[in-house]
């Protein structure tokens, strides 16, 4: 039954960069880049919002869940 035998490939060494390269690709500069994304502007809170609506609405939302 040798016919059914496979050759084996011989294998070669290889160099750590071309290892790196075959499981990551290449990771050359001009793949990547770094973009800097500006915050958000902070968000201002309602004039017209005081501590009475405040607790009205805190209230409310106690009780939907309360139920």
């Amino acid at each position: 039954m040798g016919f059914l035998r496979r050759a084996r490939p011989e294998f070669r060494p290889i160099p750590e960069s071309e290892a790196y390269a075959r499981c990551h690709g290449d990771r050359s500069g001009d793949l990547i880049r770094v973009v800097v994304a500006e915050p958000p502007p902070p968000e201002e809170p309602a004039a017209e919002l005081t501590g009475e609506l405040l607790r009205r609405a805190f209230e409310t939302r106690l009780d939907a869940r309360a139920e």
